[in-house]
């Protein structure tokens, strides 16, 4: 198998046809002012070691050189065995908390930062796992689908803050409803909606919700962020803190880890519930959370092993130009010793 990885420099090869016409308008120009200077007769007694052919000769190594660069720019591939890879493991989607109150910063840097460096670690963890994330805060919206693409994942991890939910609340229950949606139907891959949040919750439906959870078969994992001591939620402006958030009645808000609701959903779902303080042990019972899951293949490809050509162009080409640089324009010594035997017997005919 062949491919030709960078196709574009094939028009590199156009320059091939324009070396080829410079070169003759240049020849036509040099003949043209030649015959205007002298005869071709005395010409050749002018510049007797002037070869004919050599200036060719350089023009076709410059032909195959400039051919060799394209083809090497190109980078021709050669696929030597084909390979089987499947891949397998469960289907995870991320339930980002992204209310007012994730900006307590009783766990720093705060709440909201405290989970986004806790999913960043755990994608890092997995191997060949589907994530997806959401989003969530008085409604839930998606924010990325189910993937494989861990780098993009990472992208929209970092891209989620406070501002993107117009409603604030905490909504737990749209977020359990709407991960539901994103997995594949009829798959057979393992669910598993990991829910980081202070536990806050407003949505007074969470029991029905959960039982149509179990129901589908859905683990859930809880991620405890904050502390029971709670603290303020600070308003920022240009990075300093302008005021501090207050109620209705103007008193200034406490916010604080619920860990009941957290706890309540994990057990219903045969889930576990974790705290979000130790990042580290964090990482360490979700894998374990996730070992004791059952894997299943959901994809397989073949991949052709690919080796790289380019260097045997480079090679060629660099070989090429040492070439023409020992091709000099003046004929070689047995040509002009062939010449200089014409010459003596043109000689002895004049005589």
């Amino acid at each position: 198998m062949i491919v030709l990885e960078e196709k574009i420099y094939f028009w590199l090869l156009a320059l091939i046809p324009i070396l080829i016409m410079v070169f003759l308008l240049n020849l036509w120009w040099r003949k043209r002012k030649q015959n205007l200077f002298a005869e071709k007769q005395f010409l050749q007694k002018l510049s007797p070691d002037k070869s004919v052919i050599k200036p060719t000769i350089k023009l076709i190594l410059w032909c195959f050189i400039f051919g060799a660069i394209a083809f090497a720019l190109v980078n021709l591939k050669i696929g030597s065995k084909t390979e089987t890879i499947k891949r397998e493991g469960v289907d995870i989607v991320f339930a980002m908390d992204v209310s007012k109150s994730m900006l307590a910063e009783d766990i720093a840097p705060n709440r909201l930062d405290k989970s986004k460096q806790i999913v960043n670690q755990i994608i890092n963890s997995l191997a060949s796992d589907r994530i997806g994330i959401i989003a969530y805060a008085g409604s839930a919206f998606p924010q990325l689908p189910i993937t494989t693409d861990y780098s993009s994942a990472k992208l929209f991890l970092q891209a989620l803050n406070t501002n993107m939910v117009s409603s604030q609340g905490t909504a737990i229950g749209e977020a359990i409803q709407l991960a539901q949606s994103y997995y594949p139907e009829n798959s057979k891959t393992s669910k598993v909606l990991i829910i980081l949040s202070d536990g806050e919750n407003h949505d007074h439906q969470i029991n029905e919700i959960l039982a149509d959870a179990k129901e589908n078969e859905l683990t859930v994992i809880t991620i405890g962020v904050g502390t029971l001591k709670g603290s303020t939620i600070p308003i920022k402006e240009n990075g300093r803190v302008k005021q501090y958030k207050k109620d209705k009645n103007g008193e200034t808000v406490i916010t604080r880890l619920d860990p009941s609701t957290l706890k309540q959903i994990a057990s219903a779902t045969n889930g576990t519930y974790i705290d979000g303080t130790n990042t580290q042990e964090v990482i360490t019972q979700v894998s374990e959370a996730l070992s004791k899951i059952e894997k299943t293949e959901f994809e397989t490809k073949q991949y052709a092993s690919y080796k790289d050509q380019f260097q045997w162009f480079i090679g060629l080409a660099l070989l090429l130009v040492i070439l023409e640089l020992l091709v000099f324009d003046k004929k070689t010594a047995w040509v002009k010793r062939l010449n200089l035997f014409n010459d003596k017997d043109n000689r002895h005919d004049n005589k």
